[in-house]
This record gives structure tokens, C-alpha cells and sequence, in this order.
């Protein structure tokens, strides 16, 4: 008999010895499939989670949620490259699934899941389950994400495949800055890196204590790599990784816009890719969401990310989004007739 379970208190996850076993490193193998991530993002980012869970003996499923609004919407924000239900290894995914969404009609009257895959089948399996049990449920994109296969290959061979122009960069620049990987947190370091954002063409960061506690978590268990390039001993341009499971996760990087003629950015993004290339020796380089278009001088793949949008038919509430998101379809229907 399948039970169903709601959690406040993320810390207190951690004592249950099945479900804490589930949600931690050694079962999940991408920082944002576990509890560590999600006590982050409500310390620091202002999240209400709700960690709703199906039990079946030992078997079990997990959907980090948050409180939002007048709903529920996913466990996740501008630093999660994806989002998903966290499922134990040979469980029936079908029927705890469908148990969850079910039970979570007695919670609220609309979700929001975005950043969803489907390359593993996931986005599928929620819309599914969801609409089985009665809800009204719009799954469609809501953003890319670039990645690259290594393949075997050695830095230099992929440096071959990488477009002629910034190649040349590379190759003019390279000479003028002074890059270091470093594979454990350095005080110094990240204080260039916040000084230099600050300086970037990027947007205020959202939570600047998240991404140093993340770092710091991350460096002391040695799956950092933290780069810096310096011109003529000024610090220029910063960028964070991760590496895990063959994974290298590209999660931040700014360059100062004075230092725009060095190409900085470019030159530091090379050292990194080498590290995680010839010495980490990474199956996969993730970049993360996102279009930019410099993503695609160095990815070679792009993937889909969806978002779910969950309603329950009986809410009055619902219905003008309902009738809004009916005639999107129309409109979509008739356009492709």
C-alpha cells in the first residue's frame, strides 16, 4: 500500500534512514537531485519547501516542492539546471507517481514544475501521472540546456572541432592572460570573483551567500574547480564548476567589461575545459540553461526543458487559465493545419 508523506523540516529528512540515504550523494549524483541543494535554497534563497514523498515498503518517490503564491511550484530557482522527481531505483515509478498526484489535489488547486527533462523520460512520466488522476495539465518548453559529449576525446581534439574564429581568439589571446584552476575554495579567490561580477555585464547575482556556501560545500569535498585569469596581475575573469559522476557543471562565469579587448572569459573557459578534458577526464560538460549564443561555440548538443502547468478542473479559480491555455492549443492546432 502505497502512503503518502509531506516534510517541512528538510534537516529532518536527513535522520530517516531510507528516504535521507535516497536524497544524499551517494545515491544522487547531481547536486541538484539532493537535500544538501534544496536546505541551501531555503536558507539563503527564500524558498518554503514542502518535500512531498510516496512510500511503498521501501520503495519511494520524492517531489521537492516550495510554497508559492496560492500553489505549490517546483523546489528550484535561477541556479537549478533541471528539476525532477527523485525516484528509488526499480520502484514502481507509475503508481507512486500517480499516488503523489492524487493525494496532492488535498494540498492545492494549481503546480507549477518547470525546468523539467524528458530525455530521461521525466517530464512524460509527471504529465501523465498527473493527468491520470484528474488534473488539467499544459506541459510545454520553457528553456534549453547546452551540453557537450566528450566522446573519448582529448582536449586538443576537441579544441580541433571548436569554430575557426574562436579558435583564433584563443590562439591570439591566450599569450596576454594568466589563467589557474584551482580544485579546492580560496577566500582570495572568490573575493575576486565577487568583485568581479559586480563589474560584468551580468545582472545583479540573486543570492550571493547560496552560491559561497555551495562553493565551499562543494571545494571541501573536492569536486571545485574554481578558475581565475589574471592581466598583468589584476584579476579578470572568474568561473565556477563542478565536477561529479563524469559530470562538469559550468555554473558561473563573468569577466570584468574593461578586460572585454583580452577576450578573458574565453581564454579562462579553455583552461577549464582542459582541466575537466584531460585531467578530471569528464564524460559530459553541462552548461546549464539558457540560450546565449556563445553556449554554442563550445557545446556541440541542445536539450528541451519543459514546464507542467497542473490544474484542478473543480477550482473556479482555474478555469480562465484553463480556457487561455485551451485556446493556445486552438491556436496552435489551427496553425499547424
Amino acid at each position: 500500500m502505497v502512503e503518502i508523506e509531506y516534510h517541512t523540516d528538510l534537516k529532518e529528512v536527513q535522520c530517516d534512514p531510507v528516504l535521507g540515504d535516497l536524497l544524499a550523494r551517494a545515491s544522487q549524483a547531481g547536486p541538484f537531485d539532493r537535500i544538501a541543494w534544496w536546505r541551501l535554497l531555503a536558507r539563503h534563497c527564500g524558498l518554503d519547501p514542502l518535500l512531498a514523498v510516496a512510500r511503498d515498503g521501501d520503495a519511494m518517490a520524492a517531489l521537492p516542492l516550495a510554497r508559492q503564491g496560492d500553489g505549490l511550484a517546483a523546489l528550484a530557482n535561477w541556479y537549478t539546471f533541471r528539476f525532477r522527481p527523485i525516484l528509488m531505483p526499480g520502484a514502481r515509478s507509475t503508481e507512486l507517481l500517480r499516488t503523489l498526484a492524487s493525494d496532492l489535489a488535498s494540498r492545492t488547486e494549481r503546480m507549477t514544475l518547470a525546468g523539467l527533462p524528458d530525455e530521461d523520460g521525466c517530464a512524460t512520466r509527471l504529465a501523465e501521472a498527473f493527468r491520470a488522476e484528474g488534473w488539467f495539465v499544459v506541459r510545454e518548453p520553457c528553456d534549453v540546456n547546452h551540453y557537450l559529449e566528450v566522446a573519448g576525446r582529448t582536449y586538443a581534439d576537441y579544441l580541433a572541432g571548436r569554430p575557426g574564429k574562436l579558435r583564433t581568439t584563443l590562439k591570439r589571446k591566450s599569450g596576454k592572460v594568466e589563467t589557474r584552476v584551482l580544485t579546492r575554495f580560496d577566500a582570495a579567490v572568490w573575493a575576486d570573483y565577487e568583485q568581479i561580477y559586480a563589474e560584468s555585464w551580468k545582472p545583479e547575482e540573486g543570492s550571493p551567500d547560496f552560491l559561497r556556501a555551495f562553493a565551499e560545500a562543494e571545494g571541501a569535498a573536492g569536486r571545485l574547480r574554481l578558475g581565475i585569469a589574471r592581466a598583468d596581475g589584476r584579476a579578470v575573469a572568474a568561473q565556477m564548476w563542478t565536477i561529479e559522476a563524469g559530470v562538469a557543471w559550468i555554473h558561473k562565469l563573468a569577466h570584468r567589461e574593461s578586460a572585454r579587448p583580452l577576450s578573458p572569459g574565453s581564454v579562462l573557459s579553455a583552461a577549464l575545459f582542459r582541466h575537466v578534458i584531460d585531467e578530471d577526464r569528464v564524460e559530459t560538460v553541462d552548461f546549464g540553461t539558457g540560450d546565449d549564443p556563445y553556449k554554442r561555440d563550445w557545446m556541440e548538443a541542445v536539450r528541451p526543458r519543459y514546464r507542467l502547468s497542473l490544474l484542478r478542473p473543480a477550482a473556479p479559480r482555474n478555469w480562465p487559465d484553463m480556457a487561455k491555455f485551451g485556446l493556445r492549443r486552438l491556436a496552435a492546432t489551427v496553425k499547424r493545419g
